[in-house]
């Protein structure tokens, strides 16, 4: 409590008790000790005892005054800070470091200390490493005085960045998991500029401040995670927290990223879902500026480009792009905007490998991918719109055509092969569904069983695709479309993914009243959770069995309905007149 006053000369609670222990009159020596350290106000002393008159005790007294002269100094060290000359001013701060400082652990001087210490741009290293030494000092520094720490100790940062990281990771899984399914607010309604207020990018922005140096640390740290995990968060984490310091408009750090400025043009197609003719030239003209001996910067783009908020704008994009292409007869490799967003997708998809290999080099693009699979999407396009005109022909010119129930060989083939045409081929699948395509849906529905790393079974599309069935709710009712959704897709991966089970669980309480009964008992069978299974699964299923025990009726109810089978009264026939 009194540390550090003996070194400044002034007196304390030990100084006291020793007089008090040594001396002969003790109330003479307190009356001293009290005139020899009180307030040296002459005028003051003749007022003291107007307060005792009104019981007020001195120490009350002595705090106040302490605390409104402790509420100046601040203000004042704060003042100091912004006014004269750099050198003057910090000169200033220094010398008055230089006599607190050993005051730094008494409780009602630290706030005085630390204050000094945050508007000092440089803390002595011996005072930053005395301060760093002890928990509660280190706990009690503002955070412009831990910047100075941590960046000359990335082991300390990275303890400290480490359990935002986590929540972040956690937060994101919480969305995709989240029981509320929605087609209009999903895990990408979001605007880029509404994610960024979220608390992990602010604290992250916070600690950061200008110090590019811990910039450069966050950053590897993402890296890092991203290829150890291979975890895609960390890549939209990355994006985020460069236009949260861009908002903020901190050029000391945006000037030197060189991701800035695509990363700003990425945002605002991000925000409109959208990539267009414009802003596609000016990505084009990021991506073609890479010179030689650059091509690292790769590496950071391709990471922005693997954000699933970037891929899923740009996979957007893609299929609006293919829909035009379809109106005006042309083919996909004459579309120059059509071609730049499958070299973003292919960047973006191939960031893992890139950082890895530490090979910074534009993947190359599979010529059949262009001339071979995405005519073929066009085609599945063309046979939706020839069956939906042919269905408003009059009835006399046709006859019952059905619509196409296979799908090409080749089709199956490219999603399990090549990682673009299968994440443009889930989101043409997702587009279908928002449709409430039905026929198209169920008619590709089963190449989705085997895909480029079981992408169609990863949580985002998933979440997508559970969002956009609640459109098609009404077909649940019917045995096919059930028997063709779960047992031909959901559980084939249920087994062996929880992330699918949960998925389902949550589709299932979210539609389960539109499910036919005999199916629903089936379904519930079929996904009872094993003893290996996690706490969430076994949980969303007791959420379910609550909802299906709900609707039952009561076995009091079953016996009591009148059977609609009673003979009828007889009625006498009036007589005939």
């Amino acid at each position: 409590m009194y540390a550090g006053l003996q070194e400044l000369g002034v007196a304390n609670g030990e100084d006291l008790k020793e007089t008090l222990t040594n001396c002969t009159e003790p109330l003479k020596a307190i009356e001293q000790f009290q005139t020899e350290n009180g307030v040296l106000l002459p005028s003051l002393q003749s007022a003291l005892p107007f307060l005792d008159l009104h019981g007020t005790p001195r120490l009350e007294f002595h705090q106040s005054v302490f605390d409104e002269l402790r509420e100046k100094l601040l203000e004042r060290v704060s003042a100091i800070a912004l006014e004269g000359k750099v050198e003057e001013r910090y000169k200033k701060l220094e010398d008055l470091l230089e006599k607190s400082f050993s005051l730094v652990k008494m409780p009602s001087i630290q706030p005085v200390v630390m204050c000094v210490m945050k508007h000092l741009p440089k803390v002595p290293e011996k005072k930053l490493k005395l301060v760093m030494a002890d928990k509660d000092l280190y706990k009690a520094c503002a955070v412009e005085v831990k910047r100075q720490i941590w960046q000359d100790n990335q082991a300390l940062f990275g303890d400290e960045v480490s359990p935002l990281l986590k929540q972040y990771i956690l937060e994101k899984e919480n969305i995709l998991f989240s029981n509320d399914i929605s087609v209009l607010h999903n895990f990408f309604s979001p605007s880029p500029k509404t994610r960024r207020q979220g608390e992990v990018v602010q604290k992250l922005t916070q600690m950061i401040g200008k110090n590019v140096k811990l910039y450069d640390m966050v950053l590897q740290f993402l890296r890092t995670l991203f290829l150890r995990t291979r975890n895609v968060h960390y890549c939209t984490l990355r994006a985020e927290l460069l236009m949260s310091l861009h908002d903020l408009e901190i050029s000391e750090i945006c000037t030197v990223d060189p991701c800035h400025k695509f990363t700003w043009c990425l945002d605002a197609c991000i925000r409109e879902k959208f990539v267009d003719n414009k802003r596609a030239r000016e990505l084009q003209g990021f991506l073609d500026g890479v010179k030689k001996g650059q091509e690292q910067v790769l590496g950071d783009l391709s990471m922005i480009l693997c954000d699933p908020f970037a891929i899923n704008t740009l996979a957007l994009s893609t299929i609006r792009n293919l829909q035009d292409l379809v109106g005006q007869d042309t083919l996909p490799r004459e579309s120059p905007d059509l071609l730049l967003l499958l070299r973003m997708l292919s960047l973006g998809q191939g960031a893992w490998d890139m950082i890895d290999s530490q090979v910074f080099k534009e993947p190359k693009m599979e010529a059949e991918l262009i001339t071979k699979f995405l005519p073929m999407l066009m085609s599945f396009v063309v046979d939706d719109h020839t069956f939906n005109v042919d269905q408003k022909l009059p009835s006399e010119e046709k006859g019952p055509i059905p619509y196409p129930s296979t799908i090409p060989e080749a089709f199956t083939k490219f999603l399990q092969e090549n990682r673009i045409a299968c994440e443009i081929g889930l989101y043409y699948i997702l587009h279908i569904t928002k449709l409430r395509n039905k026929n198209a849906f169920l008619r590709l529905l089963p190449a989705l069983v085997e895909t480029f790393s079981d992408l169609a079974f990863s949580d985002i599309f998933l979440h997508l695709l559970t969002g956009n069935l609640t459109l098609l709710g009404d077909e649940f009712a019917l045995e096919e479309f059930c028997t063709s959704l779960f047992d031909g897709f959901f559980l084939t991966a249920c087994s062996r993914k929880e992330n699918v089970h949960r998925h389902v669980l949550r589709l299932l309480l979210h539609l389960h009243h539109k499910v036919a009964p005999a199916k629903l008992e089936s379904l519930q069978k079929a996904l009872e959770p094993t003893k290996q299974s996690g706490e969430a699964v076994k949980e969303l299923y007791n959420q379910l069995t609550e909802k299906l025990e709900l609707r039952k009726p009561s076995p009091a109810e079953a016996t009591e309905t009148p059977s609609m089978e009673l003979p009828l009264p007889t009625v006498p026939t009036p007589a005939s007149r």
